[in-house]
């Protein structure tokens, strides 16, 4: 019978040149559509910074007159005026701390949405390590039924066993390989999951270690970590700050603007003088003149709209916080139940599969010496696989709940 199946060739570890899951992290962080979205939202972010600290721009006007104004000293032919308004004082720099603590929320939304995409990398990395394993179980457990198979047609036709074992195996042969089959056509849509979080081709290549090691954990550190560096937690106290600041910025804009300008008149000289008339002083000299706005900024609705808009989107950010506080610890509980479990279930079917060893290798000497008891033997190869295949499921599940615990405390 064939060994090699396509799912192995797959997944099959590489030694030396296998990437580690951390490889694959600096992949998707580079490549993944989604996070290169978030981090487009942050530089996008932070050119809002200069759009409002600002001034705004002056304004230049020119007037030529149609019908020419007499004036002592001649016409006036076009004017000039150029002026520049002056917030109140404070108001650009509260704008500008607004909009640079919207930025660096921005990013901290960034940095978790780049420790979930490393969570999603490990939920779609750990099920290839657990169809690996499971694949080669089931093709172990084939090439020991077929032995067994042997075994009981030859003791059939020496008189020895009875057709129902030779039956009896032969059913559970055809079982484990379909079985092979099953498997192999799932690591299909298994490869396309986790290499679009890659974003490359769905059937590319890739290495799965084939070993899984549980590490003690330091689980007194990580839970300290919810509150002081998760970057979800980080982004709404930036949102509360900004808030803070534009509430400033909407008290200031309520508050009188200044204006400075200067008006440049053109001054024709007089023609229109009789002779022997003198001429006047500064005849044709043209005319500069400062000027000096005050906005009046009498309706107060707005102003008052805009202050309590940022009051009240502080008190949203505030529950925010207080909200995703409790949903991480709540998330942290149950994470740290599910490792907790996870190791004990291992240790449990380490044990069971000793055991079922042993009793399987008794079971086996007493039937090729008696030629009895051939279903137990059976009974007992299954279940020795059942085991080895919830091993397989729980270490698999004890790697994901351990990245979901490095995502909730932000450990990356």
């Amino acid at each position: 019978m064939k060994r090699i199946f396509t799912i192995l060739i797959l997944f099959t570890s590489m030694g030396s040149f296998a990437q580690t899951l951390e490889e694959y992290f600096k992949v998707a962080a580079d490549n993944n559509p989604g996070l290169l979205s978030q981090y487009k939202e942050f530089e996008a972010a932070l050119q809002k910074v200069p759009q409002v600290s600002t001034l705004p721009d002056p304004s230049l006007s020119v007037s030529a007159f149609g019908q020419m104004v007499e004036t002592r000293v001649g016409p006036q032919m076009a004017r000039f005026s150029l002026s520049q308004m002056f917030p109140w004082f404070g108001t650009l720099k509260a704008q500008g701390d607004a909009a640079t603590l919207m930025a660096e929320a921005k990013y901290q939304s960034f940095l978790d949405a780049q420790n979930k995409l490393y969570y999603d990398v490990s939920a779609a990395y750990f099920p290839l390590y657990e169809l690996q394993e499971w694949a080669k179980i089931e093709e172990r457990n084939v090439a020991i039924l077929e032995s067994y198979k042997t075994i009981s047609n030859s003791k059939f036709k020496n008189g020895a066993g009875t057709l129902v074992d030779v039956l009896r195996v032969d059913i559970m042969l055809k079982e484990s390989q379909t079985n092979l089959k099953i498997l192999n056509k799932k690591g299909t849509p298994l490869l396309a999951l986790f290499n679009k979080l890659l974003n490359r081709g769905e059937l590319e290549s890739v290495i799965i270690s084939d070993t899984l090691i549980i590490d003690p954990m330091q689980l007194a550190y990580v839970k300290d970590s919810l509150v002081v560096n998760h970057p979800l937690l980080n982004a709404l106290e930036l949102r509360i700050k900004a808030g803070q600041a534009s509430e400033r910025a909407a008290s200031k804009q309520g508050l009188p603007k200044l204006g400075i300008g200067l008006d440049y008149i053109m001054v024709g000289e007089r023609t229109d003088l009789a002779p022997g008339v003198a001429t006047p002083p500064d005849n044709g000299k043209d005319a500069i003149m400062p000027m000096v706005s005050v906005t009046l900024p009498i309706f107060r609705r707005k102003y008052r709209a805009a202050v309590k808009e940022a009051q009240l989107m502080q008190e949203s950010y505030t529950l925010q916080k207080t909200e995703v506080t409790n949903s991480l610890n709540s998330n942290y509980e149950m994470v740290l139940f599910d490792i907790r479990q996870q190791t004990d279930l291992i240790s449990l079917f380490d044990q069971q599969i000793k055991e079922s060893e042993q009793a399987l290798n008794l079971l086996f000497r007493s039937y090729s010496n008696s030629g009895k008891d051939f279903e137990e033997v059976l009974r007992m190869q299954q279940q020795l696989l059942r085991y080895d295949k919830l091993k397989i499921s729980a270490l698999t599940q004890y790697q994901i709940a351990l990245a979901k615990l490095n995502y909730i405390t932000a450990k990356k």
